[in-house]
Parts: structure tokens; sequence; C-alpha cells
């Protein structure tokens, strides 16, 4: 069966993502049970799983009320306390959601939350807030060596894989973006098409693995041109990629 994606707005920034086949649905992240609902009766689909990538209630808030509507698996990380959760899962598992003929591998990507994972499947990853478009997620509970690691699983990923993050971040981090690298055509090209998206009300996402590495500075820490200005921000030499993601990572924590 055909798989059709779709980005359901929530909160203020945070998308949840719907995954359509055969008249079923996946929903990913529901930190908000109303957004999912709505869009299931309007389409008259049956919601076959829900998938939590990391603990935080704008992310997994939704998935016990969704659960128990639609006596539905709720699938997230065995490293992370979320009550919601009927099956826990870890790197090498695989997710199959039979109604749907879909089948996701699961990555361990710590950084943000100590337990995060994404899950990957039909040239789709569902990263949550590890990887933003142009971004990544803050080092709430890991460490930069971790969330290093963790991108790096990611960008390896192939090129045309969709990158369907957690939340509309895109134009914010290409400003940020911008500053490391000035001189990055793509990160220009880039933000004239997100902007022009967000004029007219609609999603920069999913991105591109392939995008992403040409325009996300913390995918590209091994670049010289990133590692100069994350020198220029420490003042001092910066070159080891881990300590160039550090120093970028505290200053987009910073910029404005």
């Amino acid at each position: 069966m055909a798989l059709e994606l779709t980005a359901v707005p929530a909160f203020r920034d945070n998308y949840i993502w719907l995954l359509v086949a055969g008249g079923a649905a996946i929903a990913v992240d529901p930190g908000d049970a109303a957004p999912v609902r709505s869009a299931l009766s309007q389409r008259q689909l049956k919601l076959a799983a829900v998938l939590v990538t990391h603990h935080h209630p704008d992310h997994a808030g939704g998935a016990a009320a969704l659960a128990s509507e639609y006596h539905c698996p709720v699938y997230g990380p065995a490293q992370e306390m979320i009550p919601a959760l009927t099956q826990t899962v870890k790197t090498g598992d695989e997710v199959l959601i039979e109604a749907l003929g879909a089948r996701f591998r699961v990555l361990d990507v710590p950084g943000h939350t100590a337990g995060h994972v994404a899950y990957h499947g039909h040239n789709i990853v569902f990263c949550g807030d590890t990887l933003f478009s142009a971004g990544c997620g803050r080092l709430f509970e890991g460490t930069a060596a971790q969330m290093s690691e963790s991108l790096a699983k990611l960008a390896a990923l192939p090129g045309q894989t969709a990158v369907c993050c957690g939340h509309e971040y895109t134009l914010a981090n290409l400003r940020f973006a911008q500053a490391v690298e000035p001189g990055n055509p793509d990160i220009l090209a880039y933000a004239q098409g997100a902007k022009g998206l967000r004029e007219q009300g609609r999603p920069t996402l999913p991105s591109r693995i392939a995008l992403e590495r040409q325009v996300n500075p913390f995918l590209r820490c091994a670049e010289p041109s990133v590692a100069a200005a994350a020198s220029r921000r420490a003042g001092r030499a910066v070159s080891d990629p881990v300590e160039v993601f550090a120093v970028i990572r505290d200053w987009k924590d910073n910029f404005t």
C-alpha cells in the first residue's frame, strides 16, 4: 500500500505526524490527542498505532488517551518512563504495523533526552527533537558527544530520507545557520524557499537528509567553515568535531 504522510499542527509549533494507508493511520508524537482525533474523524481513519520518540509531554501527552479510545498499541523508548507505552523499543528493534504494511527500524538517538529514539523506514525518519531542519535539539539530558553520535547516525541515512521532526523551527534555525556559514549558498536558497512556504501557511517539513547535510551546521562540524566559525566564537582553535558541536550548540542556545 502507498503510504501518505501528513503533518498535523499542535500547540504553538509542534507537528504530530500521521502516516496513512488503506483507511488506517499511525500517529507519531501525539502531544495532544485532540488534533489527531479530529484528523482521523475527518478522514474516517482507524488509528492502528502510536509511535513516541521521547518522554516530553508535547510529544507523549496525548498517547494514553488515544490508546484508550482506539485500542491501539503505543511504542516508545525503553530507556524512558512513559506510562502510556504498551511496547518498549531500542536500537535494532523493528516495529511492524500490519494494518498499513509499515515496518520501521528503531535507532537510539540520545542527547536531547537520555533515551530518545527515532523510527526509520519507507524513506522516512521520525526523529522527534534530535534532528531539526537546519538544527538539532537542546542537550537537556545528554552530552555533546552523545548528540554528535546520534546526529551522525541520522546523517548516514539515505539522502532521500524524509526528515519528520517535531517542531516548525526551520526559519529560526536557518538564521543561525547563516551566522555560522554566511558564505553557504545552499543555506540562502533554502531559507528563501522556506520563507515562501511559511508565508503561505505551509510546513517547511519534511526536509531530506541530503539537504540537511548541505545546510545544517550540526551535521557539518567536520567542515572547515564550521570549525572556523566555532573557533572565532570560542576565541581559540577548535577542530575536533565534537568540540565544534559543543561550541556551536552553546552559541545557538544564546543566539537571538
